[in-house]
């Protein structure tokens, strides 16, 4: 493990320092290593930073822990992927409240996959389970990736359609990787580690709390291209995912349910609420997706960075991984760089032409090399 993945997880493992405020505070310092190196009068002057934080970091208890948890990791043959790292899920980099650090277990590449997240009710009918088999074996001929929570009901449904169909499935867990949920369910969380694996935000020995199963949602929401209700009642686990996944601009589709039954209720508020599109058959996703069966996902282009230095590398890494504008605080996230760096290498980048700002400190490449 590289030595950074201490204080990374330092810093998630500090009381008081939330995702958003780590990449804030890496963003100002450079590299998760400085935050810990910088005097309390320094820290203090940092937005969001109060002086109980500040005693937090100082005191340097989160380090010692921080060391106990990556021993743990290696031992236990987990990934520590911090949100920097390249084989952080793209388009989970996108959203603002995307976890600082991800655990992994398995042997998925899920950057050059489509990913469908399949969710819905825990008390899932025959109905139910019968159409997340066909959901999954539609998306077959896409090769797609099949995205859930491993609970009961419609989750692990789409995990076992997927290895009986012989696709890739990844589950989010709401604890650590060592604290498989529920425990009935550890034998095809061994089977998905495969051909995909299980992924959490949480390090080894967290239990899966209820006030984590929210927040495993939005990770859910955060990773897929689209996310498809197939069963929910009025209220549940299921509808918060799919309200999350709309509030990313992510398409959400729901299979229309029986009238009068509990657990259509949900699939069919959302189709009401025009916050979800309708899921019939595989065509759905085709059309509204724009997928053709058997094509391949389009490279990505590729800038010729021979002739810029590597901290404006990483800078127009950032920017043509983006079709829309980048914001500076993100920029400065993803490439670990200080907020002065980046303003100075964005004059010189605009000047030459290869970017444009735009409104509220967003940038954006326009000129691919």
């Amino acid at each position: 493990m590289e030595k950074d993945y201490v204080y990374i997880l330092a810093l998630k493992l500090t009381t008081g320092v939330g995702d958003v405020l780590a990449k804030q505070l890496v963003s100002y310092c450079g590299s998760a290593q400085a935050v810990f190196n910088l005097p309390k009068g320094r820290l203090l002057k940092i937005p969001g930073i109060g002086p109980k934080v500040a005693e937090m970091l100082l005191n340097k208890e989160a380090l010692s822990a921080a060391e106990k948890c990556v021993a743990a990791c290696e031992k236990q043959a987990i990934q520590i992927i911090p949100y920097y790292h390249p084989a952080y899920p793209d388009k989970l980099k996108m959203v603002n409240d995307a976890p600082l650090v991800l655990y992994y277990k398995g042997t998925q590449n899920y950057n050059q996959r489509k990913i469908i997240g399949i969710v819905g009710t825990r008390n899932a009918t025959q109905y139910g389970r019968q159409t997340t088999a066909r959901i999954v074996e539609g998306l077959k001929a896409h090769d797609a990736l099949i995205l859930s929570g491993l609970a009961y009901g419609i989750d692990i449904a789409a995990h076992k359609a997927a290895l009986k169909s012989d696709l890739s499935t990844i589950g989010v867990l709401a604890g650590g990787l060592d604290m498989i949920y529920p425990a009935a369910h550890k034998g095809v969380a061994n089977d998905m580690q495969v051909n995909g694996g299980l992924l959490t935000e949480h390090p080894p020995g967290t239990k899966p709390d209820p006030h984590h199963f929210p927040a495993r949602n939005r990770i859910i929401a955060g990773m897929c291209d689209a996310l498809i209700v197939v069963e929910a009642a009025a209220k549940g686990g299921a509808l918060i995912s799919a309200n999350i996944a709309y509030s990313y601009n992510r398409e959400v589709f729901a299979v229309p349910g029986e009238l009068g039954s509990t657990y259509s209720e949900g699939c069919n508020a959302l189709l009401r609420a025009q916050r979800a599109l309708i899921y019939t058959d595989i065509r759905d996703i085709e059309y509204n997706m724009n997928w053709t069966p058997g094509d391949k996902e389009k490279p990505k282009a590729v800038l010729d960075l021979s002739t810029f230095t590597s901290e404006e590398q990483r800078i127009l890494t950032v920017l043509s991984e983006f079709k829309k504008g980048v914001h500076l605080d993100e920029l400065c996230w993803k490439t670990q760089l200080t907020i002065n760096q980046v303003v100075t290498m964005l004059l010189n980048l605009e000047f030459s032409g290869l970017i444009e700002s735009l409104p509220g400190k967003q940038y954006r490449l326009i000129q691919r090399i």
